[in-house]
């Protein structure tokens, strides 16, 4: 599907910001920065401007968006570790159309385990207008204890923090293994249009940790992949605001080990655009998601060197059925019907081994939590990161 004229307009003064930077840099600039621009630049990046992104009429449909089973199982450890704490906030990253945030405050209505406050923070105005509209459409009476930040709280937040699909989008280093040097790919410009280029990586920390990845995976010459060096930082500096309670991150992604396997040759890099997945993220820049997949053990070890618990790590399907997602069907009347039918598809959705319940991860990292938390009990693979 073409792009309608307004986007390709919006889409072509970010791509002359970005041959701007490019000029101003010699002739290229590192493709961290690219992406950061893509996604993020204020009021032309992909999650900065106005498109519409999930669902049907948009680019890709995350979980949320597939059933509201999604949010109620979620609500089951959040209840628990609210209760643990004697009761809290709830804190999501990039809410999206705010079906989560409804979903998640309706069910722990219906057990009167309420967050003090749900808190959002969100980069575009466009998706904290839309989720305002979501909450207030569904879940009017509540939508009142929803607050929109523009910044992390300050240190000594208590509760739980959610980030479902936010690790994907942040950008990354891609690097390629000459089988002597590491090189960078870099975004110049040429013939009017975007083009990779090859170059020494300027950060020393970047080389060692690619030439450490190297040695311990045996990763032959043309090796390319991605690093993600904003997730220590990003863990690090949610440890330092949490005084008690649970980050819960939900991905897509590997183990390191996994990650880094010599035959995952290509890296991980993938854009969506109108439900169609390719991998170049040099077309379109701000109309298409770009994304690369989750290194876990960096989050793991990132959250243990700030001081957290490594709660647990297992797929969706095995989280959503510790959550109780078979006995929240089994509520349904005996008389099957039309919408009951609906809810046992998009639960297969969820669930699917080829599909969401394998390929999607989640982490949970805690402070001062006794019991364990709902939703790792029943597969624990933490012993896999």
């Amino acid at each position: 599907m073409e792009p309608d004229p307004e986007a390709v307009l919006l889409s072509q003064r970010l791509a002359g910001k970005i041959r701007e930077e490019i000029i101003s840099a010699g002739g290229a600039i590192p493709f961290v920065r690219y992406m950061a621009m893509a996604l993020y630049e204020p009021g032309l990046g992909y999650y900065s401007a106005g498109q519409e992104k999930f669902g049907a009429a948009g680019d890709f449909t995350t979980a949320p968006e597939v059933s509201p089973l999604f949010g109620r199982c979620l609500a089951r450890p959040c209840r628990q570790v609210l209760k643990q704490l004697g009761g809290g906030e709830i804190l999501e990253f990039g809410a999206g159309s705010g079906a989560l945030a409804a979903d998640l405050l309706q069910e722990l209505a219906q057990h009167d385990s309420l967050p003090e406050r749900y808190l959002i923070l969100e980069v575009s105005a466009e998706l904290r207008l839309r989720q305002r509209e979501t909450l207030e459409q569904r879940v009017p009476a509540l939508a009142g204890r929803v607050h929109w930040l523009e910044e992390l709280p300050a240190s000594g937040f208590s509760g739980v923090i959610l980030a479902n699909e936010v690790l994907d989008a942040m950008p990354v280093h891609r690097f390629r293994w000459s089988g002597e040097v590491v090189e960078e790919y870099s975004v110049g410009y040429q013939e009017d249009e975007f083009t990779w280029k090859l170059q020494p990586p300027a950060d020393a920390g970047f080389i060692d940790y690619v030439t450490g990845l190297v040695e311990e995976y045996a990763l032959g010459p043309g090796y390319v992949s991605e690093v993600c060096m904003a997730i220590k930082p990003w863990i690090s500096t949610l440890a330092e605001r949490l005084a008690g309670g649970l980050v819960l991150l939900i991905d897509y992604g590997y183990p390191r080990r996994e990650y880094y396997h010599p035959q995952r040759s290509g890296g991980t890099l993938m854009c969506h655009y109108r439900h169609r997945a390719h991998d170049d993220p040099l077309v379109l820049p701000g109309l298409q998601d770009i994304t690369a997949h989750v290194d876990f053990t960096s989050v793991a070890e990132a959250g243990i060197a700030a001081g957290l618990e490594l709660e647990g790590f297992t797929t969706q399907a095995h989280f959503l059925l510790d959550s109780g997602i078979d006995r929240m069907l089994g509520e349904q009347n005996t008389e099957i019907t039309s919408a009951q039918l609906m809810d046992i598809q998009q639960a297969r959705t969820l669930l699917m081994p080829g599909g969401m319940g394998e390929r999607f991860r989640f982490i949970g990292l805690g402070r001062g939590l006794e019991l364990p938390v709902e939703g790792f009990r029943m597969q624990d693979l933490r012993g896999r990161l």
